[in-house]
Formats: C-alpha cells, sequence, structure tokens
C-alpha cells in the first residue's frame, strides 16, 4: 500500500498524526511542538529551512521505498551535515541515557538476580562507548571533510591546502571505515530475548527491548542518509576536484 505523500502545503501538526516518530525528524531540524495550523513551508519559513528539504527528508523517513521528487543529493551538503548532526545529538543526549535508566530500573527491581542484570548494563555501556566514538569520529573528521570539500567545489578553490586534504582523507575512506554499529545492538537485544533470568515484572524488558528495537530503525535511517545522500554527492566532488588539481 502506497503511503500518503507529504508535502510542504500539509499542517505541520497533520505530520506527527500521520507518523507520530516523524516529531522526532522535527525535533531534529531545531522546531519545537506549538506549531498551530501553520503549513510545513509556513514552520520552515519562520526557522529557516529548505522546505524542500524537509519535505524530501520526512518522506524519506516516513517511507523506506520513497524515492525522492527532488533528489536529497542536490541540495547543499551543509543542510544534510546539519541534520545528521541533529540525529547525533537525539543519540547521545536523549535516547542512549533514556535506555540506561531503563536498565538501571531493571537491577534495582532485581536485586535478587543482579548478576545477570549486571552483565547486560556492561553491555549496553560497551556499546554506548562504541557508537558515541563512532559518533565522535564522524563529527570530528568525516562531516567537517564534507563541508569543507563542498566550499572547495563550490568556489573553486584549487590550492595546496586542497591537495593536501584529497590525499590525506577521501569518502572512499570513510565508507571502508563506516563500521556497523548495529551489530553488536542485535547481541544485547537476543541476550535480553534469550538469555537473561525472567524479570519480577516483564514491562522493564518491554520498554528496553521497545526502545532497542526504535534505536536501531533510527540508526538504519541515519546510515540510509549518510550512504545513499552525503557519501555519493561528495564522491562526485571529489573526482571533479582532484581532476582540476592534476
Amino acid at each position: 500500500m502506497q503511503l500518503r505523500l507529504i508535502t510542504s502545503n500539509m499542517k505541520m501538526a497533520d505530520l506527527v498524526h500521520l507518523n507520530y516518530h516523524l516529531a522526532l525528524v522535527i525535533n531534529r531540524f531545531g522546531i519545537k511542538l506549538g506549531f498551530g495550523d501553520k503549513t510545513i513551508e509556513e514552520i520552515c519559513g519562520e526557522h529557516n529551512i529548505d522546505a524542500d528539504f524537509f519535505v524530501e527528508i520526512a518522506n524519506a523517513f516516513n517511507d523506506k521505498d520513497y524515492r525522492p521528487r527532488k533528489n536529497l543529493k542536490n541540495f547543499p551538503v551543509k543542510q544534510t551535515v546539519s541534520y545528521l548532526q541533529h540525529t547525533h545529538s537525539y543519540f547521545i543526549d536523549e535516547e542512549l541515557p533514556r535506555i540506561q535508566r531503563l536498565i538501571d530500573n531493571v537491577i534495582d527491581a532485581n536485586s535478587s538476580q543482579k548478576k545477570g542484570f549486571v552483565l547486560m548494563k556492561n553491555f549496553f555501556r560497551e556499546y554506548q562507548e562504541e557508537l558515541t566514538a563512532h559518533i565522535r569520529r564522524e563529527e570530528k573528521t568525516v562531516y567537517p571533510y564534507a563541508v569543507y570539500i563542498e566550499n572547495a567545489y563550490n568556489n573553486r578553490l584549487i590550492d595546496k591546502q586542497l591537495t593536501d586534504a584529497l590525499s590525506m582523507y577521501s569518502m572512499e575512506t570513510y565508507a571502508r571505515e563506516h563500521e556497523d554499529v548495529e551489530e553488536k545492538l542485535f547481541d544485547l537485544k537476543n541476550i535480553i530475548i534469550k538469555y537473561l533470568p525472567p524479570p519480577t515484572d516483564n514491562r522493564y524488558y518491554n520498554e528496553i527491548l521497545f526502545n532497542l528495537f526504535r534505536l536501531e530503525s533510527d540508526l538504519n535511517e541515519h546510515s540510509r542518509i549518510e550512504n545513499t545522500v552525503l557519501v555519493p554527492v561528495i564522491r562526485l566532488m571529489e573526482s571533479e576536484l582532484r581532476k582540476l588539481t592534476n
């Protein structure tokens, strides 16, 4: 069944009613709830956001089979990077701490079986550290590099700094290093489903699992934007810039 197409003349409030998960997308653009009956275009205008870019991201998030009417690769890299950075902030500041609190609640409620649950906590901490390191690496190296390449491409800044940058790093390197951070998340879900002792209150397990599955889905969507939008467009720019530097 084809999902409803999101357009800029829709009311922003209707977007949340269409798919409540889209509230996360709205927040990542720096837009807070309380937008009344204003349209997507009106709200984006108030926040200096490209409405077409917002609509494409919202449609891609809402429908995994969606094919952009306006290719996301045609939008400025800075817009894509800004959205990805807001997603990183959500993972680190909200989602990971929320899951950590839920795990702590399980341990507190099952003190007689504490050993098994502490194993889950330690496993999650390792995953949290791995994901955070992955995010920090992208924030420190990949995204600044992508924005720099776009600026050099748009302004034809052909100099030694560009030559050095192209020789030291590339999106091909990033694509090879772009590790699968979801594998350990799958293992954690399996530990909870298969191996931990039954909890005193099963609701705790359900809450943790629901949040882990949601995080996994969100990470997959995040990776999809990186791999299908950011990486290809920077590769093309790199290729053109290398021709100019030779």
